[in-house]
């Protein structure tokens, strides 16, 4: 059942479709990165400013290559440590990630889910998924397909419904651009946790 859904929301993506899926944090909201059109639709779904950039998840390296450039040591060790898994990684962007995804920054939030549906979605999509939290920006983040459906109805064009919910809580962001990493935002993956793979300022 889960297997088929997957399928559905990968080609309704690689169709220009928005989906929303279940991640380990809370429900994402996705459409394939390199879709302009499709990115744009989140924004207007979500009630986001686009200068708001939208986070990235990645299945594998290759993706994640596709998308941003990770070959800094700390970056790898991080990646060891904590993917898959609540752990969002600021990197330089590579040119195949466009301003619209990334509000005109030269940065590109990414992250490796640990959940097999999220995963699956991806590798089946063939590429990284843009995956903001499925909810009106400003209100709670949804954690069920029932939620996305009260907060965002007929909006999005597919979602998958899985009882495998996150912890709802949301993951760590590391900016990794600088020549000591920081912490913007800390969740589940905690500064102690960090300072053991990378120094941190």
């Amino acid at each position: 059942m889960l297997a088929e859904q997957v399928a559905v929301a990968a080609e309704t993506l690689l169709s220009g479709g928005v989906v929303a899926f279940p991640t380990d944090t809370v429900y994402g909201l996705g459409a394939l990165y390199d879709n302009s059109k499709a990115v744009r639709r989140i924004f207007d779904i979500k009630g986001r400013e686009r200068t708001k950039a939208l986070p990235l998840i990645v299945a594998n390296r290759n993706q994640l290559e596709d998308v941003a450039c990770s070959e800094r040591a700390c970056v790898v060790l991080l990646m060891q440590a904590f993917w898959p898994g609540p752990l969002t990684l600021v990197l330089p962007k590579t040119k195949r990630v466009g301003c619209d995804v990334t509000g005109g920054l030269d940065t590109v939030a990414v992250r490796m889910p640990d959940h097999p549906v999220a995963l699956m979605l991806a590798i089946r999509a063939g590429g990284a998924i843009c995956a903001t939290s499925a909810n009106i920006s400003g209100r709670e983040a949804s954690l069920t397909a029932c939620e996305v459906e009260r907060q965002l109805g007929s909006s999005v064009d597919y979602i998958i419904r899985c009882d495998a919910v996150g912890s709802g809580i949301p993951s760590t962001i590391i900016d990794a651009t600088g020549d000591k990493i920081r912490i913007i935002r800390e969740g589940t993956i905690t500064r102690e946790k960090i300072s053991r793979i990378c120094e941190i300022f």
